[in-house]
């Protein structure tokens, strides 16, 4: 005889954390004019970057900038996009339900994260596809750069959502825009690292720096003398990420 005895309680945690990153995928895809944004614009910088028109390079041009922009399609999609996002809807409210639900705040930022990054498996691949259109010829291997690729999407997804968790989403904005270009332009995005002398000793250990060099390390070939060694990008990813999603976990505030 079946009986039907009531069992309330929570969901697991990997049940709630895989609905909690389907609804974050689908809430990303129905803004249709940010989804646009996010694809388009990384390919728009992919071509005007290659233009040799804003400084020289060593080797080909398209080498250095097919991993550049892979970098900023993550720190831009994880960091600056997330934080905004996240921080208006702290402001508007659309948190503050989910706050006097079960769901754990660490739940909350692992399914924004996750979400993103699955939205950057697609926009990889167009970047890396038109990549190919101008000519790139990627080198080394490309588990490794999807291993730096996650990390540092983690890493960046911290620091967006503790930004984001703990400040008004006014200030969220104007800090998110203004840390992206600080990291675009010292962070060996845009400009070479070595071109900043004895500053890139430090500026190395931006996650910004550590992402776009452990690119260009591992798609240029071991011949490049941009950025830093595999390894030690990794483990400067994997720091600034766990240092980050378990503070943003611990000050994250609802509204």
């Amino acid at each position: 005889m079946t009986s039907f005895v009531p069992a309330p309680g929570i969901a697991p945690t990997g049940r709630m954390l895989r609905a909690q990153t389907g609804m974050e995928l689908k809430l990303l895809l129905r803004n249709g004019e940010q989804v646009g944004l996010t694809l388009i614009i990384p390919l728009l910088l992919e071509f005007f970057f290659n233009l040799p028109m804003l400084y020289s390079l060593d080797g080909r041009r398209i080498d250095f900038v097919v991993p550049s922009v892979l970098a900023l399609a993550v720190m831009s999609a994880s960091f600056t996009g997330l934080a905004i996002g996240t921080g208006f809807e702290r402001k508007y409210a659309v948190l503050k339900r989910l706050g006097a639900t079960a769901l754990p705040r660490r739940i909350l930022l692992l399914g924004k994260t996750c979400a993103v990054l699955i939205l950057q498996v697609l926009q990889s691949g167009l970047i890396c596809g038109f990549g190919f259109v101008l000519g790139w010829h990627p080198h080394g291997d490309p588990f490794l750069a999807a291993a730096l690729l996650v990390v540092g999407t983690f890493a960046f997804g911290g620091l967006g959502l503790l930004l984001a968790g703990t400040v008004r989403a006014e200030v969220t904005l104007a800090a998110a825009n203004l840390a992206w270009l600080v990291l675009l332009f010292a962070g060996g995005i845009a400009i070479p690292l070595n071109r900043y002398g004895a500053a890139q000793d430090v500026l190395r250990f931006l996650p910004s720096a550590a992402l776009s060099g452990g690119l260009h390390r591992v798609l240029q070939g071991p011949a490049s003398s941009a950025g830093l060694g595999i390894g030690l990008s990794l483990a400067t990813l994997a720091l600034w990420a766990l240092l980050a999603l378990p503070a943003a976990a611990r000050w994250f505030r609802w509204e």
